[in-house]
């Protein structure tokens, strides 16, 4: 069997199982209310922003958590492929020398960002303890992030012996030690940014799914088997998830699933060495986190707002586009994006 018939076959396995399990976690979700909160919820916390409501109040009471199911699909996927692929005798080779470590910084990666985000969306749905905070504090989240990106940069850099990004145009830069801060500051913009992205239905789950399509024909072109298996398997329970979250959602992602998508796609271009292409791949989800930091910045140090609300996506729908119109486009954008983005990365 070829790489690819294998890769795609993977891909249509992941997104039948999760097919098979969406609903029905849908409704798991309704019966342990694990749902967006409503206007009430959010005064009593005094976490308010009156542009967001504006358009965002009838999405009350829609299941959150939809993420938690990616993860765990894919996660028990990706733990019995591999075996089973060594079983059928199926070279399992990659790019780097130690393998197994690249399969453990991927798992630990996804695990680790989906249980902070997990805890984030428990405190926001179940108020579990005396807090006046709407979830995690900002610092708080912030500084377990933080924590979390040093360990896997040191899990790259020490395990896999990668300290090198590849510039286009200009060649190979060898970072060293000066690697760790860089990667860390990498991951935690991009679980920050994709978190922040998952505002309007189908908006962050969409721009993903075109950028792993990206990564996935890069990691095919250097035969690295794990990294192409969990981005194919990533996707197929991506699709099946996105079915349900367009416009009108059923299910939103949910911190767990942003946070952990968002660090994951960052360590994928870090495993590349594309971070180049990752940035270009990714550019809807940096602007959506610039803008928001500019508008924050702006407002504590100026005393003025930037932008009429933040991130970007809710300053259009003030100008009044409506929110298939602003995903729709931002899907376009990002399959240019993602095509430019895989153009650099290979010349």
């Amino acid at each position: 069997m070829g790489s690819l018939a294998l890769f795609l076959g993977i891909l249509i396995f992941s997104f039948t199982l999760t097919s098979s399990a969406v609903v029905p976690f849908i409704n798991l979700l309704y019966q342990l209310r694990f749902r967006r909160a409503n206007q009430e919820t959010l005064d009593a916390f005094g976490d308010r922003t009156p542009i967001f409501d504006k358009f965002h109040s009838g999405k009350a009471g829609v299941p959150v958590g939809g993420g938690l199911l990616v993860v765990m699909m894919v996660s028990l996927l990706f733990a019995t492929m591999i075996p089973v692929l060594h079983y059928f005798g199926i070279d399992v080779t990659s790019i780097h020398r130690n393998s197994q470590a690249e399969v453990n910084i991927l798992f630990f990666t996804f695990l680790s960002f989906a249980i902070l985000g997990l805890y984030d969306d428990i405190k926001k749905f179940f108020h579990f303890d005396d807090s006046k905070f709407f979830g995690l504090r900002m610092r708080q989240k912030l500084i377990l992030q933080i924590a979390l990106a040093v360990i896997i940069s040191c899990m790259i850099y020490f395990q896999l012996g990668i300290s090198i990004l590849h510039v286009p145009f200009i060649g190979t830069l060898n970072l060293g030690y000066f690697y760790i801060p860089f990667a860390t500051f990498v991951i935690v913009a991009f679980a920050n940014a994709v978190n922040i992205t998952d505002g309007l239905d189908g908006l962050a789950a969409g721009v993903l799914m075109f950028s792993l399509f990206g990564l996935w024909v890069l990691s095919s072109t250097i035969l690295d088997v794990p990294l192409s298996v969990f981005i194919a398997l990533w996707l197929g329970s991506l699709i099946s998830f996105l079915y349900f979250n367009v416009f009108p959602a059923r299910i939103f992602m949910g911190d767990v699933g942003s946070m952990a998508f968002g660090a994951t796609l960052a360590v994928i271009g870090l495993l590349l060495g594309k971070i180049l292409a990752l940035f270009i791949i990714g550019f809807i989800f940096v602007i959506e986190i610039t803008t928001s930091l500019a508008q924050l910045l702006s407002k504590k140090y100026l005393k003025k707002k930037l932008m009429p609300a933040a991130p970007f996506h809710l300053t259009l729908q003030e100008r009044g586009w409506v929110e298939p119109k602003i995903v729709q486009r931002a899907w376009l954008i990002q399959i240019m994006l993602t095509i430019f983005g895989v153009w650099l990365a290979v010349i």
